[in-house]
């Protein structure tokens, strides 16, 4: 979720019983996807599994929702404020299909079944904690918090997913966060962007040390990240030669050890009205999302749309 944006909404309790995955044809992928046509959604993030299935969260909301990238349609698969979920931002799936859901300013990590069957609710212990974005690896979760600019871990060893703990706090890293966003792993070392001061860190897991990545060519203080072998894509916020701003996705190259990013390629822009928020990889696309979130009278349809200009 981006700063500068305070959103007030209203939650819609509903069952808890997910529905089934809605059935796709084999037909071509569209361009266009419809998350929901209610209004006060303002989707944000954004998942793709390798079969294609698509989860899309709501800010508005807490919702959360399902499709295919095969069908133009997304449905309702997590009700709005079920489990205290009045807000859902960064979303990840693990290899055993857990949906991870980071809760914004409810300050809680959901992680539930495949089938939407909770299977923890983990609170973090802080006040103020807004918790953004997530990364999840083979033993544990990640998790931002632009609140109090801490890093979360939590342990899912196994069924059992651990309680949130400090892993990183303001103190840990070389300035005090203004805004902790986007975040990505790569093995032991995460790439941490905050938007507040414009930096992106690089977190040595292990040993619990984040220090700055040296970036060239542009800025990588992302809301989204997407790491691919060295390439890291990050949505980031641009001039629009106008007086105002637009958004873009930005591909940087990185270096083996993870220290320098040189920015050498930029998306077509999209609309402040647009606001794109995280991306994620179909295949040979990338999807992002249209939160609308710096829209003043954001309005249905909300969508996700394939990047323009950059794969």
């Amino acid at each position: 979720m981006r700063k500068l944006i305070a959103v007030a909404v209203t939650a819609v309790l509903a069952s808890t019983v997910a529905p089934p995955p809605p059935v796709v044809a084999a037909t071509a992928r569209p361009h266009t996807y419809v998350v929901s046509r209610d209004a006060g959604v303002l989707p944000e993030g954004i998942a793709v599994t390798p079969a294609g299935t698509m989860y899309v969260t709501s800010v508005g909301t807490g919702a959360v929702y399902r499709g295919n990238t095969r069908s133009a349609e997304l449905a309702p698969f997590l009700p709005a404020g079920a489990d205290g979920r009045t807000r859902a931002a960064g979303v990840r799936v693990d290899g055993l299909g857990r949906i991870f859901v980071a809760g914004w300013d409810t300050g809680a990590l959901f992680v539930y079944r495949p089938d939407g069957s909770l299977v923890a609710k983990r609170v973090a212990p802080l006040a103020g904690a807004a918790l953004n974005d997530l990364a999840v690896t083979d033993d544990a979760v990640y998790v931002t918090d632009s609140g109090t600019g801490t890093l979360w871990r939590a342990t899912t060893a196994g069924a059992r997913i651990g309680e949130l703990t400090p892993w990183l706090t303001p103190a840990d890293f070389p300035e005090a966060p203004g805004f902790l966003n986007g975040i990505v792993v790569d093995e032991r070392v995460a790439l941490v962007a905050d938007q507040g001061t414009g930096r992106l860190y690089r977190v040595d897991l292990s040993r619990r040390r984040a220090s700055e990545v040296e970036v060239t060519g542009g800025r990588m203080a992302a809301d989204g990240l997407l790491l691919e072998g060295d390439r890291l894509y990050g949505v980031v916020n641009v001039p629009d030669g106008a007086g105002g701003v637009a958004f873009t996705v930005d591909l940087a190259v990185m270096d083996d050890d993870r220290r320098t990013a040189r920015v050498v390629r930029r998306s077509a822009p999209a609309s402040l009205d647009r606001s794109p928020t995280t991306i994620a990889r179909d295949r040979s696309r990338l999807l992002w999302v249209h939160s609308q979130l710096h829209d003043p009278s954001p309005a249905p349809p909300f969508t996700v749309t394939v990047v323009p200009g950059l794969r």
